[in-house]
């Protein structure tokens, strides 16, 4: 189910009083937490969730017998056991999601050469958040075998780690580490906690509903025929495609966090301010952390890092990019986003960037100077042009809108007939963020300024639920649903 629905806004409340009121010992609050995520993953099709429990159950079985293995000191076998439960999930992983695209590319490389090529395409449907789970479940396989982490025997609780609802369709990407010891000990109902979830949650749904469906109707109407507009409009519609899959994502990703929370348990931050980077290093540091940080910790450093020859420091950052776009969805529009942003970060990095910027911008100041601003656009800038890529259907429609760009109806104010309405929202929402930047979200009151008054604080819920009602766009599902 959509956390958009109506359908979650009763699945929520109803899961939360029954956690909380009648479900009191541990043992019985995550087996029905288990439930209940089994029931909102299988909303959409109960059949989806055989794979689900396939993976939890592999992962969760090596888990233990790496263990077993390693305290005989026989770490080869224990290695073999890591690699085959990787190797397993990463096959249902590439079966469901790159099969067909694996065959259709060979097919046409072969062709190229005169060999010409029939071989079966299967008719499979994408599961939902399989490409989230999977990555949940690889790294705790991993840093069981490196010791980061003792395996658990708690089935129940292992397997509510995996399937957790709020963050199990599109993130963040949990550790082990991190959600599974929070899962296997017992938890009090924080009432400061709470609030501030659904505080987390209530933003969360006005960039979604609010400003990523309102740039949706635009960015849809602009892509599916830009001929019929002008390059000013293509223009918009590139910016608004920027704000809206930022704000589709890092919405559900505030509404994961905080529905979280209302069940006493800590998610990791996806988001921090993306958009206010002063170089694409930056950017990356603060975009998609969870995912990022996977490929960082799971593949980049095992591969040599940053303490290597510089070819090969060249070989990781291509690596952990091409694998990203990858992970995004079986096109090559996502690999060669991939790539761009690879040669991006490569070239911050031989420029000397790479390492700048550990603070937000203007931590000190309430406004950013003259340089930053000029960085912030400039990175906002390469992005959207990343965004054309990953938003294309394939690269000629990418290489069609970026010519269709450079007309003289490039400075033609008046030529701008869609998307006004979102692009006055983005500049709302740029304001705000601006405001709580060095928040977790911009609705973490600190208890100073006028948000210290209950009367004001119910006075800003009320109003952003109206701006939920009356300006909302048209819905669209999340964006990252069909990665």
């Amino acid at each position: 189910m959509l956390f958009n629905s109506y359908q979650y806004l009763i699945f929520l409340p109803l899961v939360w009083l029954l956690y909380w009121h009648v479900f009191k010992p541990l043992r019985w609050q995550n087996l029905f937490l288990l439930v209940a995520s089994y029931v909102f993953y299988g909303w959409w099709d109960w059949r989806f969730l055989a794979l689900i429990v396939i993976t939890s159950a592999c992962s969760y079985a090596s888990g233990l017998a790496i263990r077993r293995l390693q305290d005989t000191e026989r770490r080869r076998a224990a290695w073999w056991v890591s690699a085959a439960n990787i190797v397993f999930n990463l096959g249902i992983l590439a079966t469901f999601k790159y099969y067909n695209f694996f065959v259709e590319s060979a097919e046409e490389l072969l062709a190229v050469f005169g060999v010409h090529m029939d071989w079966p395409t299967a008719n499979l449907i994408l599961p939902v958040g399989i490409s989230f789970y999977t990555f949940q479940a690889l790294s705790y396989s991993i840093d069981v075998y490196k010791g980061k982490i003792a395996p658990t025997r708690d089935m129940v609780a292992f397997f509510a780690f995996i399937c957790f609802f709020p963050q199990l369709v599109a993130g963040p990407i949990e550790r082990a580490t991190n959600l599974l010891p929070q899962i296997l000990k017992a938890r009090r109902f924080d009432h400061a906690t709470a609030v501030d979830g659904l505080r987390q949650m209530l933003w969360g749904l006005v960039k979604k509903m609010v400003v990523a469906d309102s740039c949706a109707m635009a960015v849809n109407r602009v892509w599916a025929a830009p001929d019929n507009f002008s390059s000013l409009t293509l223009l918009l519609g590139a910016a608004l495609f920027s704000f809206q899959i930022y704000c589709d994502f890092s919405g559900y990703s505030d509404i994961a966090i905080g529905s979280a929370k209302l069940f006493g348990i800590k998610l990791m931050r996806n988001f921090s301010v993306p958009y206010f980077s002063r170089n694409m290093s930056e950017f990356w540091r603060r975009w998609h952390i969870s995912l990022l940080t996977w490929f960082r910790d799971y593949v980049y450093i095992p591969l040599g890092g940053s303490r290597c020859a510089q070819w090969k420091i060249i070989r990781n950052v291509f690596v952990v990019y091409l694998l990203s776009g990858l992970w995004h969805g079986a096109n090559w529009t996502f690999i060669l986003w991939g790539v761009f942003h690879a040669v991006l970060i490569l070239a911050y990095r031989f420029l000397g960037f790479n390492a700048k910027h550990k603070e937000i911008v203007a931590h000190n100041s309430s406004l950013p100077n003259l340089k930053e601003a000029f960085s912030m656009v400039v990175t906002f800038i390469l992005a959207t042009i990343g965004w054309v890529l990953f938003r294309a259907e394939t690269i000629a429609d990418a290489w069609h809108y970026f010519t269709s760009l450079f007309t003289r109806s490039m400075f033609d104010l008046g030529s701008v007939d869609v998307g006004k309405k979102a692009l006055v929202l983005c500049l709302v929402l740029l304001v705000v963020d601006w405001i709580g930047r060095k928040r977790e979200h911009p609705l973490q009151f600190d208890g100073n300024g006028l948000m210290r008054h209950r009367a004001c604080r119910w006075a800003l819920y009320y109003g952003l639920i109206a701006a939920i009602i009356f300006l909302q766009g048209h819905q669209e599902a999340f964006i990252y649903f069909q990665f």
